[in-house]
């Protein structure tokens, strides 16, 4: 039998189900594989354990689905969300599984996603949801995925065909042969008839879809990643308890990030409800730590952040992320020379883990020679680049946005102003450096095509540096204007 179909065999009228003998029989060339459905299942696990990067919670839905919840862990896509707003694109939501597809697509595998209030609406319509129709969040031309409004299930379920309900082929079939087509037709029918007709999992199905009756979700978790597992003889449902229990995983964790020669960058804390649901919470950091008193306090800070329910029978602790940490000497330092001061990275990963890792940033150099195009700002616990401002080229800490015009004396083509007046104060200029020419990055726009800046560090009577620039080479006007103007300040 024929297991699965790609694209250019659908095309040829070949489908899953069909007998192989006829299958050959339509296309005698036809290429074959053998089917290895548990080396499927594996490879849909290890994929599942990969969603981890997007939520703590993710799972295998076999034969080719993954469960992420992603509760709490859309915020994190609102600054790229804000870089793709002009595309039509709105909310960390979109962000989120724009980005996830297009993975997928990087590595030569077709996806659809969808995000929803419940599972089973989820799962509905990533698969049976019309690409073509029209999307919440204006992705249509974008990325075949789906955004269900909050409160909107309902609508959104009713247009779907039966199929999308995971019911037996058979069952879908008998209910085809009643007149239900749609979920809409069975959403408007009695229950009792359907169940005594059909069995109770129609009812089931429908009430997981609507969120009327809870579907958990079993987190697959990676054997090889690094954690620690408590389980508790009376459920725990205070925060106190769970500051306890917190600081003994963590200990337990950093012991074996110590032996491995490694520091936590992400973590993941699992809370096991009686009612056999999970919460989580995730952290950050700004650099790979060890620190159990540091990690265990970013937990606590998100305690908030959990409901307990009747109670929680057991916590895990995982370490998602974890990076190589070489072991250096913190105490007895032979002298003050060897302390290393200014070591903030603490600070970062409780503001990124308590305001949001959007709110908190760093700056980072960018491959661009105009000054103010050379910085832009990141999430502070985004990894460095390997990109480096020029050591050979000083330039100010600070930098005027936008550049300020400024009335300048000088002898032209290239020679520094003897004097340059800025906001009513005259500065005479003793000492000067330069020009050093900029050009304008003429790939970006067509304005800068013969855009020149010529840049001057220069220092006045009373010691001040300033970083002045005129516009234009001094010769052609098309270079520039010849105005000058204050850019920054050593």
């Amino acid at each position: 039998m024929v297991a699965a179909a790609d694209a250019a065999a659908a095309a040829l009228n070949l489908h899953a189900g069909m007998a192989l003998a006829q299958a050959k029989a339509l296309v005698p060339d036809l290429a074959i594989h053998p089917s290895e459905p548990e080396a499927d299942a594996a490879a849909l696990r290890r994929l599942a354990g990969w969603c981890l990067r997007y939520a703590p919670l993710a799972s295998a839905d076999s034969p080719d689905g993954i469960w992420i919840d992603v509760t709490g862990s859309t915020h994190l896509y609102n600054r790229e969300a804000a870089l793709l707003r002009d595309l039509g694109v709105h909310g960390g939501e979109a962000a989120l599984l724009r980005d996830l597809v297009g993975r997928f697509a990087a590595q030569g595998m077709e996806a659809r996603a969808a995000i929803a209030d419940t599972p089973g609406a989820a799962h509905a319509v990533a698969r049976l949801g019309d690409v073509r129709g029209d999307m919440a969040g204006g992705l249509t031309s974008l990325a075949p995925v789906h955004i269900i409004p909050p409160g909107s299930t309902q609508p959104a379920l009713e247009s779907l065909p039966i199929d999308a309900l995971r019911l037996p082929a058979a069952t879908c079939e008998s209910l085809r042969l009643m007149g239900f087509d749609l979920i809409g037709q069975l959403l408007a029918t009695q229950r009792a008839p359907l169940v005594r007709r059909f069995g109770a999992r129609v009812a089931t199905r429908l009430d997981q879809a609507l969120g009327t009756v809870f579907e958990p979700i079993i987190p697959i978790i990676p054997t090889d990643l690094i954690q620690a597992r408590l389980t508790f003889v009376d459920p725990l449902l205070t925060e106190a308890a769970f500051t306890t229990v917190i600081a003994s995983l963590t200990a337990t964790v950093c012991t074996t990030l110590e032996n491995a020669g490694q520091g936590a960058r992400r973590l993941d804390l699992l809370f096991e409800r009686v009612d056999g649901s999970l919460q989580a919470i995730r952290i950050g950091a700004a650099r790979p730590s060890r620190d159990p008193r540091h990690l265990a306090r970013m937990l606590d800070e998100r305690l908030e952040r959990v409901d307990p329910g009747l109670g929680v029978e057991a916590m895990r602790l995982i370490v998602v992320r974890a990076d190589m940490l070489p072991h250096t000497q913190t105490e007895a330092r032979m002298s003050d020379k060897d302390q290393s001061g200014g070591d903030i990275g603490e600070l970062v990963d409780r503001l990124s883990n308590r305001l949001g890792a959007d709110h908190v940033y760093r700056t980072q150099p960018v491959e661009s020679d105009v000054p103010e195009r050379s910085v832009q700002r990141v999430p502070a616990l985004r990894p460095e680049n390997r990109t480096t401002w020029p050591a050979d080229l000083p330039r100010p800490v600070r930098l005027l946005d936008p550049p300020q015009p400024v009335e300048a004396m000088t002898l032209l083509p290239d020679h520094p102003p003897l004097a340059f007046t800025w906001r009513r104060v005259r500065h005479r200029v003793r000492h000067a450096d330069g020009p050093e020419r900029i050009a304008g990055e003429w790939w970006k726009r067509g304005g800068e095509m013969r855009s020149v800046r010529d840049y001057f560090r220069v220092e006045d009577e009373e010691g001040r540096r300033f970083w002045l620039f005129r516009r234009g080479d001094g010769s052609d006007p098309v270079t520039g204007d010849l105005r000058w103007f204050l850019h920054g300040f050593f």
